[in-house]
C-alpha cells in the first residue's frame, strides 16, 4: 500500500503491523468485475483484499505491494495466495494482462504526484482494454481535525491535503476531481461512482470515494494515404 519510491520505512516497521479496514463494496464488485476476471489487487498489503477475493471465487488474482515486511505478512497469514513484492515498475507483468485491477487506499498512502501518476500509468499498461480499475480511497475531509492538519503541512509537502500522524505515517487526501484526472490521464473512463464511510487505521472514521473506470480501446491509427494509381 505504499509507494514506488518514498516513505517506505513506516510500512516496513509500524506501519506493517496496523490492521486495513477499507471495504470492499461487493454489489458494485459484482455489477463490474466477472468471477473469471484475472484481478491484480495492487498495493495489497498482507493479502486481506486478495483473500476476500478467493473467498468471493475470484480464481485468478495476484496481490502486489512495495513492501517487504507486509508481504512477508501476507504469506504468513495466507500462504494459498499469490502474493509478490514489486519495489518498483514495471511490474513482471505483459501489457493488458488483466481484467481488473483493485487500488484500494492506496493512493492515501503515496503522498507524491509522480509516483501516483507512475501507478496510475502503469495500471493502464496492465489492464486490458475494456477491462476496469476499481479505485476506493480518501478525498479530502472537511472535519476540524483533518483541516488543521492539512494546513499545518501544506508548506513542509507542498501540497494541501498531504499529513503526518504521530506514529510517522504520511498521508494524503486528495481533491476529487485528482483521482478522476489520474485516471483519465492514464487511459480509463470513470463510468460509476459511490461514496461511503470507512475506518481508518487510526480508528476514526472517514469519506471515502469509490471510482470504477473502463480502460479504453486503444485507438487505431490513421488510415494510410491511398498510393498511386496502377495502369
Amino acid at each position: 500500500m505504499t509507494s514506488p519510491q518514498g516513505f517506505l520505512g513506516f510500512w516496513e516497521t509500524t506501519g506493517s503491523a496496523k490492521t486495513f479496514t477499507h471495504p470492499l463494496d461487493p454489489a458494485l464488485l459484482d455489477a463490474w468485475v466477472p468471477r473469471s476476471a484475472r484481478v491484480l489487487d495492487y498495493g495489497c498489503g498482507y493479502g486481506r483484499l486478495t483473500a476476500e477475493l478467493a473467498g468471493l471465487g475470484y480464481g485468478e488474482v495476484c496481490g502486489v505491494d512495495v513492501s517487504a515486511a507486509l508481504i512477508a505478512r501476507g504469506r504468513r497469514e495466507h500462504p494459498e495466495l499469490a502474493l509478490m513484492r514489486c519495489p518498483g515498475f514495471p511490474l513482471p507483468f505483459g501489457d493488458g494482462s488483466f481484467d481488473a485491477a483493485l487500488l484500494f487506499a492506496v493512493l492515501t498512502c503515496v503522498p507524491g504526484d509522480a509516483d501516483q501518476t507512475a501507478i496510475a500509468r502503469e495500471l493502464g499498461r496492465l489492464v486490458r482494454p475494456g477491462g476496469v480499475v476499481y479505485l476506493s480511497d480518501v478525498p479530502l475531509q472537511g472535519d476540524a481535525l483533518n483541516r488543521e492538519r492539512y494546513a499545518r503541512f501544506a508548506e513542509r509537502y507542498g501540497t494541501y491535503g498531504v499529513f503526518e500522524t504521530p506514529d510517522g505515517g504520511v498521508f494524503r487526501h486528495h481533491p476529487p476531481q485528482r483521482l478522476r484526472g489520474l485516471l483519465r490521464e492514464a487511459g480509463f473512463s470513470v463510468r460509476k461512482e459511490r461514496t461511503g464511510v470507512v475506518g481508518t487505521l487510526d480508528g476514526r472514521t472517514a469519506e471515502r470515494l469509490q471510482i470504477i473506470a473502463l480502460r479504453e480501446p486503444v485507438a487505431a491509427g490513421p488510415e494510410p494515404p491511398p498510393g498511386p494509381a496502377s495502369g
